[in-house]
């Protein structure tokens, strides 16, 4: 089976690195013309434009900002006249001990709700509109094993955020399904990224590998494949789904 993206146009949030920027060259590699999103990551977001070819762009936003979320799906759409696909990867996880004070908890909580949360609401806002005018297209939201099983009490927020995340694209594939808009969730473990690597100073690789069934850290490039499969249109069916890519350590 070979999955041709050519023609397509691909919003990928969070691109620069990690799972973001693997799905990119996964898209890429299959055709797709991408939207390369980067928040902080400029140069690496602009050079990987340029290695994926296909008239690849990169556009910065700071998705804490709801209206910048919402000119990034404009600004997207106005340069490309189209867009088919949304992936929503960008996320922070931000530790925030329960027993700081309020304020400085509240500073993690609402930044964190509004980059995975709210963010992600606005752009699939914009999408759906946007799809549903064209005649379909498709989402594809990043969650964390952590929407079902829980996180560490330093990030509440974050495994919060990401069961926000899981209600609103079952919500969308139920809500929007008849007018060709279908969306799915995909929920890695932990996964060897930048985002990762506070949580593996504090907790050590052993604590993130003890209860994988597999004998090696989840890597981006294992997240990809499934990303633009489910993109692809060959999915469709499973519209509402959610999908693990855990390594085993959360099955349900």
């Amino acid at each position: 089976m070979r999955i041709d993206l050519a023609g397509r146009v691909v919003l990928v949030t969070g691109a620069s690195r990690g799972i973001g920027a693997a799905a990119a060259e996964a898209f890429a590699s299959a055709g797709a013309t991408v939207a390369v999103h980067y928040g902080r990551h400029r140069e690496a977001a602009e050079a990987l434009a340029a290695r994926l070819g296909h008239g690849a762009r990169a556009f910065g936003t700071d998705l804490a900002d709801a209206h910048a979320a919402q000119r990034l799906w404009d600004d997207v759409a106005a340069a490309f006249e189209r867009v088919d696909v949304l992936v929503n990867n960008a996320a922070v996880a931000e530790a925030a001990s329960p027993e700081a004070p309020l304020d400085a908890w509240l500073a993690g909580w609402e930044r964190t709700m509004a980059v995975n949360l709210r963010a992600v609401g606005v752009l699939c806002r914009a999408a759906v509109a946007h799809f549903a005018a064209r005649g379909g297209g498709r989402i594809v939201n990043v969650a964390s094993r952590a929407a079902f099983r829980g996180d560490t009490p330093d990030y509440l927020a974050y495994a919060a955020s990401k069961a926000g995340v899981v209600a609103l694209t079952r919500s969308i594939a139920r809500g929007y399904g008849k007018a060709g808009v279908v969306a799915f969730t995909v929920a890695p473990g932990f996964t060897r990224t930048d985002m990762a690597r506070p949580f593996l100073d504090a907790y050590g690789a052993d604590y993130a590998t003890a209860d994988l069934a597999l004998d090696r850290l989840t890597e981006p490039a294992d997240v990809a494949p499934l990303v633009v499969f489910l993109a692809s249109g060959l999915a469709d069916h499973a519209t509402g789904a959610t999908v693990d890519v855990n390594a085993g350590s959360y099955v349900h």
